[in-house]
């Protein structure tokens, strides 16, 4: 499924792109006998180095033809920027922001992505990355969940109810887009909050965290995005998206003049819903939130007819909501790879 030419066009617009504000990029091309056969793009996220405390390069959009010597020669330019600029280790696929997905897929070529953000690659990309030293860093595996076969122990309901029969915590639904987008600082606010034990982390800036909000909102309908309040402040959220990834393939990368009444079309008729986004501050973490984060997710998935779920990208390093898919009937069906390799 190709990605939206504006979407990439923006992704490498220094004047316009949050990620410029601190950071760094350059993009290099592999040209064999006049035909481009690779291309790849080096970072420098600042803003993660100095949080974490490493001296860490990122690369990101790597394509190239099934040919050693072809990625051998992107890396090597890659390397090289790295190094230049006194860094020591090579991380990737990790781009330039949440939205933007991580890591090559190795499990699961059979299945179509859900969402643009999700990278495809056929399967010789991970063979070209090992061949160059390159180690496993982390997997963002996405579940598979069936509307047959997800179905909540009646306790988690319960603790759901409770938690908000209570009053300590309890869901807001949005009657409308307006008044979804008129949620949108507080929402982004607790997105960037709400990762803070995650390995791709970092504090986001303001104009970073409008970014993702704002292009959330672009395809968000309001019925199927949902928050959780603690008093008047969101301490946790549920994204989900009707699965529009057939219609984005036809579009071959350009929604105009016709891909965009298509798209809305499928988003209407798909049987598929993207859960690409579900989380819960630490702190109420373990204290009735994860009950009523999981409630909502199957209330989200039965009330609107959808069919099949899939939940987007966990990390392996996030175990408890791992454990919880499993425990539900989530079947891990694609694996997303991030790289590793020292300078």
């Amino acid at each position: 499924m190709p990605p939206l030419f504006d979407d990439i066009a923006l992704m490498l617009n220094r004047a316009k792109h949050p990620f410029y504000e601190h950071s760094d990029a350059d993009f290099f091309i592999a040209v064999r006998d006049g035909r481009d056969v690779g291309r790849i793009a080096a970072l420098e996220n600042r803003r993660f180095n100095d949080y974490h405390k490493t001296k860490q390069a990122q690369f990101y959009l790597f394509d190239c033809e099934n040919d050693q010597e072809v990625a051998d020669a992107l890396f090597e330019q890659v390397f090289k920027w790295a190094r230049e600029r006194g860094l020591n280790r090579l991380v990737g696929p990790k781009g330039f922001g949440p939205l933007d997905g991580y890591g090559l897929l190795v499990e699961g070529f059979e299945h179509r992505q859900m969402m643009t953000m999700m990278n495809y690659n056929y399967d010789y990309y991970p063979a070209l990355l090992e061949s160059l030293g390159f180690e496993k860093e982390v997997d963002f595996v996405s579940c598979y969940l069936s509307a047959d076969s997800f179905h909540l122990p009646e306790r988690v309901h319960k603790i759901a109810e409770r938690v908000q029969r209570h009053g300590t915590l309890r869901v807001k639904r949005f009657a409308s887009k307006r008044e979804l987008v008129g949620w949108s600082g507080r929402i982004g606010q607790a997105y960037n909050k709400s990762f803070v034990n995650n390995w791709e982390y970092y504090p986001l800036t303001d104009h970073e965290i409008k970014f993702v909000v704002d292009n959330i909102m672009l395809v968000a309908d309001h019925r199927l995005i949902k928050v959780i309040l603690h008093g008047d402040d969101v301490v946790g959220f549920l994204f989900a998206f009707p699965d529009a990834s057939a219609a984005l393939q036809r579009a071959k990368g350009r929604l105009l003049p016709f891909g965009l009444f298509d798209l809305l079309l499928e988003m209407r008729r798909t049987k598929w819903v993207a859960l690409n986004g579900a989380g819960i501050l630490p702190e109420f973490q373990g204290h009735g939130g994860n009950a009523l984060l999981y409630s909502e997710m199957e209330k989200t998935i039965r009330e609107f007819g959808f069919l099949h779920a899939d939940l987007t990208q966990v990390a392996e390093s996030a175990v408890n909501m791992r454990h919880d898919l499993e425990n539900v009937g989530g079947k891990a069906y694609k694996n997303h790879r991030v790289y590793h390799r020292a300078l």
